[in-house]
């Protein structure tokens, strides 16, 4: 090591950082180690032929300079205990049981500096796992996808989490290099292309992370540092973090460190944040509102969005910081999709046991948000959620779908094989028109033939336990839980399981009626003020049928929008003694959009305001604007 130079320039806490001038300063947190030293390789075997000894700084960190090392070059740290990985390595070429690699993020050339970034409003995301969404599972084949992704009317793409992790294929919520985008799907200069093509087609990125805990292999955090966890609070997945116990602050810093690193270094728009219900902190900011706000400051100026997983229904998370929130954009509402699978299928088992499906149900989320915002929920047995009236309808992700909910049933089936085409054609336009943010799961928008299972490539001995923690949970569910059926969970570490799910592109062919009937939806959304972007106050709704309703959006000078969903049978409203349903003064209704159009493969839709007074097909959804009257 030579002495430090006075330029010294660091972008994250801990790591490998190269250096304007030339070298690489290494700095990382090891408080039990009396010595700490980089072993610095030019392959990944390290023939070792630099040893770079580090200094100790207060605090239990430990800091050096080589100038002998540069991008590209592997390296270890040499503590008391043993030889490992960077904890805040920037790349892992073999894994995270491998040498760590020197990444020089300046290198790569961005083409985005006219992209100002995303807002809260307007948004359609549209959530991806990498190494399923192409045949290739990579960040290049998954870029030439994204013109289609553009043309369709998505806006902000949701990555799965790429945290590296052990093994050949996995869904990336068992990271434990929080820094390095997994070897899986390319190096990182690959990430970041993916993210400059999305920007130059107008698509925001923003990036699946998880913080409430680390993977249960190739985890070397603890070698370093045992303070990095408590066991203050429990989790299902072994100790959370340590974010409020003592010695926390270095912990802190990490996390909130890599919130601004996406952002910073690979140019992302925002991040989800990963079941927040499991990220405990007592300290007077909690982390979560510290995430935030490192988020934000990385953006320098660029608007970025924060949207949270959190299962008990938090208000406050996403209220601004000024009234004690912690100023994220919007929650996942389970409560939409729970009543939307009960509606579709009929079935209020495990899960699902609170939810009807019924009319005033998708009114009240469509309104309000969570259905739950304090009352007793039987399945838990306990009362669920916090009052949320204050919040507007773009602060909750809605959708039919997503990688959980899909997977947590016996053979990952998609929507579209468990309720009828017509069916789903209704609730799908209720949540591509509706005013609450819409998320599609990838392949929705085509019908995908191919499920979305659980897969998790583990060694041996923990393969069997997550394999078997799996059937465990999907025993909640009765009609999975006979040992028939069990016994036909696919298999989480086959590889045969992974490949399934790999989506066929040619069903975009296939099931053109469906691609179009999405496509076509959102053009509406996009393009009519009344839609998508709508205020409370500025939109009602009304039950009209054991399973029809309707919502009703006004606009100025009377020219309001009628949105009607029946999901169930033909319904003839004779009389028709509901407000919502009379046309603005001087107008007659005229049908603009309907579920039933022949070209999504319906069956026609008839007269629906007549002289026969108010007619709902069967399972049908339909968009009404006023025309004037003869």
């Amino acid at each position: 090591m030579t002495e430090t130079p006075d330029n010294l320039r660091r972008r994250l806490p801990v790591g490998a950082e190269t250096q304007p001038e030339g070298g690489v300063h290494f700095r990382t947190w090891a408080p039990s180690s009396k010595q700490v030293t980089v072993l610095l390789g030019r392959d990944e075997d390290l023939a070792y032929g630099i040893e770079v000894p580090l200094t100790a700084e207060a605090g239990g960190y430990w800091s050096g300079w080589s100038a002998a090392a540069s991008a590209g070059m592997h390296y270890r740290y040499r503590l008391d205990n043993g030889e490992f990985p960077d904890p805040a390595s920037r790349f892992q070429p073999k894994g995270p049981h491998g040498a760590s690699q020197i990444v020089d993020p300046a290198i790569f050339q961005w083409s985005d500096d006219q992209w100002k970034g995303v807002a809260r409003e307007g948004q359609v995301l549209y959530e991806m796992h990498l190494g399923t969404f192409t045949r290739e599972g990579t960040w290049a084949a998954a870029m030439a996808e994204l013109p289609q992704l553009a043309e369709l009317g998505v806006t902000l793409l949701e990555v799965m989490p790429v945290a590296d992790f052990p093994g050949r294929f996995g869904w990336g919520y068992d990271g434990v290099n929080l820094f390095a985008p997994t070897r899986l799907y390319g190096e990182p200069d690959d990430f970041r292309r993916f993210v400059d093509r999305a920007h130059s087609l107008g698509l925001g990125v923003i990036l699946d992370v998880v913080y409430n805990h680390f993977g249960p292999d190739g985890n070397f955090l603890k070698e370093f540092a045992p303070h990095y966890f408590t066991t203050r609070y429990a989790t299902d997945w072994g100790d959370p973090p340590n974010f409020d116990d003592e010695f926390s602050a270095p912990v802190r810093e990490l996390i909130t460190a890599n919130a601004a690193y996406w952002i910073d270094e690979f140019h992302c728009d925002g991040l989800r944040l990963d079941a927040t219900q499991n990220i405990y902190d007592a300290s007077n900011e909690h982390v979560l509102a510290a995430i935030t706000r490192r988020a934000h400051a990385a953006a320098r100026g660029r608007g970025i969005y924060i949207v949270g997983e959190n299962e008990p229904q938090h208000a406050h998370l996403i209220r601004p910081r000024a009234q004690g929130g912690h100023g994220m954009d919007a929650l996942w509402n389970d409560d939409f999709h729970h009543t939307a699978i009960v509606a579709m299928t009929g079935r209020n088992e495990a899960y699902y046991t609170d939810y009807k499906g019924s009319p005033q149900e998708f009114i009240s989320a469509t309104k309000w948000g969570f259905l739950f915002q304090g009352q007793r929920y039987k399945w838990q047995k306990a009362r669920r959620g916090t009052p949320c009236f204050d919040l507007t309808p773009a602060n909750f992700v809605i959708f039919l779908q997503n990688h959980d909910q899909i997977a947590n049933s016996l053979w990952g089936r998609r929507a579209h094989t468990i309720t009828s085409a017509a069916k789903l054609r209704a609730l799908t336009a209720l949540l591509l028109l509706g005013p609450n943010t819409p998320m599609l799961f990838q392949g929705q928008e085509f019908a995908a033939s191919t499920p979305f299972l659980y897969f998790a490539d583990h060694k041996p001995e923990l393969a069997v336990l997550v394999a078997k923690g799996r059937e465990v949970f999907l025993g909640q569910f009765p009609s999975i839980a006979s040992e028939d059926v069990a016994a036909l969970i696919p298999n989480p570490e086959r590889e045969e399981t992974f490949q399934r799910c790999k989506l066929d592109f040619a069903d975009r062919d296939k099931n053109a009626e469906v691609l179009l009937l999405h496509r076509e939806l959102l053009r509406l959304r996009k393009n009519d003020p009344l839609l998508g972007n709508a205020q409370r106050g500025t939109f009602d709704g009304a039950v009209l049928g054991t399973s029809a309703f309707v919502l009703r959006f006004f606009g100025r000078d009377q020219n309001d929008r009628l949105l009607l969903v029946n999901l169930g049978a033909h319904l003839h409203l004779d009389p028709a003694p509901e407000p919502l349903l009379a046309p603005p003064l001087g107008c007659v209704w005229e049908t603009a959009w309907s579920s039933e159009d022949p070209r999504y493969g319906g069956g026609g839709t008839p007269a629906i305001d007549s002289e026969d007074n108010w007619n709902l097909p069967a399972e049908f959804a339909a968009l009404l604007t006023p025309i004037s009257a003869p």
